[in-house]
């Protein structure tokens, strides 16, 4: 039974980390363009670095999570397991964005000192 909660766990976190990175990625861009002043090529490599950490730190999570996995015996603790991993995921994904959103703030809050002292 838990080797079926690990293949629906990983399915479902792979398609949320993959989906959830590509709409960061797309619409991301243009937030870190803005912060970043229009410099294209800044936010182009801000943004690749970004997208390729958070695939890694959250399928390297979402697989360190297996190990944490109760024994499952019936359906309704498959339910409630993989609810229960998944929106740890979730709630992980949703922390790491906010500390990259924090993360590019500060270095555009971080840049415009430097240029306005020179």
């Amino acid at each position: 039974m838990n080797t079926l909660a690990y293949i629906i766990y990983l399915i479902i976190t792979y398609l949320i980390t993959v989906h959830v990175g590509m709409v960061f990625y797309k619409n991301g861009r243009h937030y870190i363009l803005g912060l970043m002043k229009g410099e294209a090529a800044i936010t182009d490599a801000i943004n690749k670095i970004l997208l390729i950490g958070y695939y890694l730190l959250n399928l390297g999570y979402a697989a360190l999570m297996l190990r944490s996995w109760e024994l499952v015996t019936n359906y309704t603790e498959l339910i409630v397991s993989i609810v229960t991993m998944v929106g740890r995921i979730l709630l992980t994904l949703a922390l790491i964005h906010f500390v990259n959103m924090a993360a590019i703030f500060y270095i555009s809050k971080r840049k415009k000192i430097i240029h306005t002292k020179s």
